[in-house]
Parts: C-alpha cells; structure tokens; sequence
C-alpha cells in the first residue's frame, strides 16, 4: 500500500480544520489549520497508508502520547484529560513542541493503529433505520456490523433514545433504565413525515467484523479507543464508558475478518432463519473506490442466499453513491460542513433498492429526516 503524499496530507488537514471540526472542534480545528502548514507535523501521517492516512489518526496517536503525561503542559487544553482552557495564542506552538519531541512514539502509531471511533451517538442515526429493516423483515433481525471496532453499536437496542423534534416535541425509543442514555436532534426536510421509531426493537444475533477487533478487557487497546475521541468533546468519552461498561455485561461476537474476502463466513454464523442487517458506520472512506464496489458485490452474493439488508451512515461518495448516483443534495456544497447519509438498501430478485433516509452529523447528535 502505498504512503499519501505531503501535499495530499496538507489539503485533507486543511479540510478537516475548515469543513468536519470547525463546528464542533475548536481544538482539533485550530490545531489542524497550523499543522497543514507545518511538514515536520504533517508529515507524520505518511508513516500511514495512503487510505488511513486521515488527521483524526495523527490527533489521536498524538492524544495517545498525551495521556502518558498527564501533568504536561499540553493538558490544558485536552478537557478529555482534566485541562479546561479553549486554543490560544499559545496552543500551537506548545503542541508542536511536544510532538516534535516524541515524533517517533507518534510516528510509531500512526504506522500501526487505525483511526477507531467508537461513537456511540451514531447508535441513534442507526436505530430508525434498523427499525425500518426490522419491520420489512417481519422478524427479529441478525446485526453484522462491518468495520466494528469493539462493537458498541452493535448493542443499539439495548440503549435508550430521545429525539427532538419541532413536530412532536420529544420522541423516546429503547428501554426506559438503559445505562446508555443517547440524545438526537431530528429535523424533517421538505415535505418529510417524521419517522415511526418504535419503543423496542428486536435483535436476535450479534456480531462484529473488523480486521482489527478491540478487545475493551485489554486497557491498552480501552486507552487508543479514548484516545480516538475528540479531546474537547467529553460528553462522547462519558457516552463512550458507560457503553462500554454495559457491553462488557452483554458482549456481542467480535471476529477478525476483512470486509470483502470473509463477509460470507461471517454470515454463515448466523442462524439461517434470521434475517441479517449489515451495519456499517463511518467506515467505507477507509476502503479504495475498487474495495466499495467489491464490497457491494459481497452485498449481492449474500443477498441472493438469504434475506438481507444494508444500513449505512456514510459519507454520499463512500456510501450510497453507486447505488443512488446523480444525488448532489446528498454531498456537502462548497464551503458546507461535511455531512453524512443514513443509507437502506434492501435486495428482492437480485435487484438492490436503495434509500437515502437522512442527512446526518457525523457524530450522531443530530439528523435531518428526508421525503
């Protein structure tokens, strides 16, 4: 696999800073802006391969690194750590120091890890959309879940929901005493009815595929997931162990597989009657334009075997691009945040109908219901 160049890793820093962390990360995008204009930094991320090579990778070996040294002075501005400061004239340069002095422990992650996000809130973007799936299937549903990580999401209906509205006021889903209390924000575009969400949800069959599943009994691998949260975002990292903590009570099967070559083995787990949803999250910007498509015809083979359907919230070009092509309100406008799109796809005769249900924050907080 071959290494992004310098000035592909500039361009995905200066977009990171500008489209995907602006809003919500005054850390991550303040440190983003400066480090796409410093190459001792920048180029800390061609130790990755070109797909992986992504800023959320090099922030998090960076946070790795951090929390060894929880007394630094770089910790004011990690709220994740303790530090209650917002960037200011002295963030950037105190951060540069401090990675330029452990370039090598930082170079040494970014070669080895992968960017892994276990976001909880994307558990309430799934839910409709699993419900939907749910109810076509007329049975309790299988969730296979590509690109798992530790598998939280895949305990979705073990949590408990309240989606806002304008219509309705607050919808509530899920069990009333989950320890997993999520909080979603749903808009309705034009012309949209707000969706059925139903109070429970029923999944028989849990399982988990990752080339790289994480083991949350391992503090290791427990400290890189919390170091893949956004530092300044600490409601995620709370989220994050209380999921974590209810998962280990009730944990799903989690194999090593890639998502192309082994997605049918791993479906062979299932049980024969259950109808399967494969779940994917965030995950297909990873893969090559060659990979996604040879991912959709694993899709297709499964498909034609038994009963099967595809949730996904992905960004447009990752996710539903092939199969709904032509849908430019689907991609972010110049200059527009980045967004993505709550994807059903579901196979009758061979044939795959695909549904772009709605636009969604990437972190789960917040989505807009479409016609």
């Amino acid at each position: 696999m071959s290494a992004a160049t310098l000035e592909q890793i500039r361009r995905r820093l200066r977009r990171f800073a500008d489209d995907e962390a602006a809003a919500v990360s005054p850390l991550y995008s303040h440190l983003a802006g400066h480090a796409a204009e410093t190459d001792e930094v920048a180029g800390l991320l061609t130790a990755a391969p070109e797909e992986k090579a992504h800023p959320t990778l090099l922030f998090a070996a960076v946070q790795r690194v951090l929390q060894a040294e929880p007394f630094h002075e770089l910790t004011r501005y990690y709220p994740s750590l303790g530090g209650n400061c917002g960037p200011d004239s002295e963030t950037w340069q105190v951060f540069h120091t401090f990675v330029v002095e452990r370039a090598d422990r930082v170079r040494s992650l970014i070669g080895t890890r992968v960017t892994q996000t276990n976001e909880v809130r994307r558990a309430a973007l799934l839910y409709p959309a699993v419900a939907i799936a749910a109810r076509q299937a007329g049975a309790p549903v299988a969730l296979l879940e590509v690109g798992t990580s530790a598998g939280l999401l895949l305990g979705l209906a073990a949590y408990s929901y309240r989606y806002q509205t304008q219509q309705a006021g607050q919808l509530a889903a899920g069990p009333t005493r989950s320890t997993v209390g999520l909080h979603c924000a749903l808009a309705l575009a034009p012309g949209a009815n707000l969706p059925t969400i139903p109070k429970k949800l029923a999944v028989a069959t849990r399982i988990g595929m990752d080339t790289s599943p994480v083991d949350l009994t391992d503090e290791e691998e427990y400290a890189w997931l919390e170091a893949c949260v956004w530092p300044d975002q600490p409601e995620r990292l709370r989220l994050f162990g209380a999921a974590a903590a209810a998962q280990r009570k009730s944990p799903p099967d989690l194999v090593t597989g890639d998502a192309v070559d082994d997605l049918a083995a791993v479906a062979d787990r299932v049980p024969a009657d259950e109808p399967i949803v494969v779940l994917t999250s965030n995950v297909l910007w990873q893969f090559t334009e060659e990979r996604r498509q040879e991912f959709l015809t694993e899709l297709r083979r499964l498909a034609e075997r038994r009963p099967l359907w595809w949730v996904s919230q992905e960004g447009y070009t990752a996710g539903l691009s092939t199969l709904l092509p032509h849908r430019d309100e689907l991609q972010p406008a110049e200059g527009e945040p980045t967004f993505g799109v709550l994807g059903l796809v579901r196979w009758a005769n061979g044939t795959p109908h695909a549904t772009a249900l709605a636009r969604t924050a990437l972190h789960g907080e917040r989505m807009e219901w479409l016609a």
